[in-house]
């Protein structure tokens, strides 16, 4: 079994190092002309980048000190969140490459016209003397040059303009089979007619680079600020606190009296290392607003020890309602401690309810452990919570996981409040939600029984969400006979 985990551990690890090569790749090292100062900063962020988020996370889960969890997870749950979004925008920009690439370019400026070539003196006939260009001399007869008659008198002929068998030379007039020209250019003869096909007469040899090089640069300039711009609105969205959302859901037992109940639903604030004791605030300010009958805290409160956070969840002492706060624990729970945390929610006036059921004036409400707990022996007890009720009164069920959905339809519950999927919270998580959850967020029907799912007020990991806005919903309970 351990051999098999560490070798699903390898897998992905390279399938992760090989995602990064790609990105990397991509935005800096095809976007650079080679080595230098702009490819070693751009290798050097994408080496520090995921250090700090695996140092972010291994700090997290294995208790290290609150103040080294604070200093690395601003920056590596955010890079965690960036480098999702940097692979999203460079394998968009695959698709548009191939046509941006072939877009023509501007024909090339023609060069400014200059004086007309001088054209070689004729060539006197056969058996006749070659006369100078030069002006003749006043003192006498024209000078003969050596270079310009042959001692028999034949004109001369330079040894650049024919080859030794009397034959005119392939550099001027071209190959006698009729193949391409050379041009004399000193070291570097080129061969005129070489050119890759397709490329028009008088296009610069490096034109096909320079296209790749600003390709490149084009594509990863957009997908970097697409990335980034992502990335900050989300995590303003998160940073500003949840909004409301308000759902109305018909309860077939639900007595008249009770038609309009509030339940102020609150899931996954994930108080952290990143969000703190103002968060907390403004998630409390948010339910009190609402004005709610009954306030509901279905899980994932916290990360982190009562040691380190209790201070930061302080605030919820404060929240307000007729009927009172209730809370039950969440997966995250039993990664930081659950028995701690159920006493201090206890001590701040909520009532946890583990595995328990209270009798309202309306309806029954009761409440079990997450499935986490199982592997400390405190898993979920529907038979606990819920096997000797009164099946003619409304049940109102909160379990942190909608996986739950399933035991509280075989004990009759009329309606069960869930958080834990955050809704995906950046997408395209959504997708991976979907595959572990039956509901991923709102309202669902399974059989007589109704689920809601919270997307939660906070975030785990980057404190930002994409496609998943946060919230704290009030289902308003209605009496079908109203």
């Amino acid at each position: 079994m351990v051999v098999v985990f560490l070798l699903v551990a390898l897998a992905v690890l390279a399938a992760v190092a090989a995602l990064y090569r790609y990105v990397w790749r991509r935005l800096v090292r095809d976007t650079t002309r080679g080595p230098g100062p702009a490819r070693r900063a751009g290798t050097a962020l994408f080496v520090a980048g995921p250090a700090v988020m695996i140092g972010a996370l291994a700090a997290e889960r294995t208790g290290a000190p609150f103040w080294l969890q604070r200093v690395l997870a601003w920056p590596g749950f955010l890079w965690m969140a960036l480098s999702l979004y940097l692979l999203l925008g460079v394998v968009a920009g695959e698709a548009v490459r191939p046509l941006l690439r072939r877009l023509p370019t501007r024909a090339p400026r023609p060069a400014p016209p200059g004086p007309p070539p001088l054209s070689p003196p004729p060539t006197p006939p056969l058996g006749l003397p070659s006369r100078s260009p030069e002006p003749a001399s006043p003192l006498g007869p024209p000078s003969r040059s050596p270079e310009s008659a042959s001692p028999l008198g034949l004109p001369s002929r330079s040894p650049e303009s024919a080859s030794p068998l009397g034959l005119p030379s392939r550099d001027l007039v071209g190959s006698p089979l009729g193949g391409p020209s050379r041009v004399a250019g000193g070291r570097g003869t080129r061969v005129q007619g070489a050119e890759p096909p397709g490329t028009p007469p008088g296009t610069p040899a490096a034109q096909d680079p320079t296209r790749r090089l600003l390709v490149s640069r084009l594509l990863a300039g957009a997908a970097a600020t697409a990335a980034t711009a992502t990335v900050a609105t989300g995590t303003y969205g998160v940073l500003r606190g949840p909004r409301v959302r308000r759902v109305t859901v018909p309860l077939a037992r639900l007595p008249r009296a009770a038609h309009g109940f509030r339940i102020a639903v609150v899931s996954d604030i994930h108080l952290g290392p990143v969000l703190g004791r103002g968060f907390a605030q403004r998630v409390v300010d948010t339910v009190n607003a609402t004005r709610p009958d009954l306030i509901a805290v279905v899980g994932d409160l916290v990360d982190g020890s009562v040691k380190d956070l209790g201070p930061a969840a302080a605030p919820l002492a404060l929240l307000d309602a007729r009927h009172g706060a209730y809370f039950v624990t969440g997966n995250h729970e039993y990664f930081s401690g659950a028995a701690q945390w159920v006493e201090e929610v206890r001590d701040l006036g909520l009532h946890p309810l583990e595995n328990a059921r209270t009798e309202l004036p309306f309806f029954d409400l009761a409440g079990v452990n997450d499935l986490q707990g199982e592997s400390e022996g405190q898993g979920p007890d529907f038979g606990r919570a819920l096997g000797d009720r009164d099946p003619a009164r409304a049940c109102v069920l909160l379990a942190h996981q909608p996986a739950q959905i399933h035991e509280a339809v075989r004990y009759g519950v009329d309606l069960q409040l869930s958080g834990h999927t955050h809704g995906g919270q950046l997408w395209p998580g959504g997708l991976l939600a979907a595959a572990a959850n039956p509901t991923v967020a709102g309202l669902d029907r399974y059989g007589d029984t109704q689920l809601y799912v919270s997307r939660g007020a906070g975030a785990w990991g980057p404190p930002t969400r994409v496609g998943a806005p946060s919230d704290v919903t009030v289902i308003e309970l209605a009496a079908r006979s109203a």
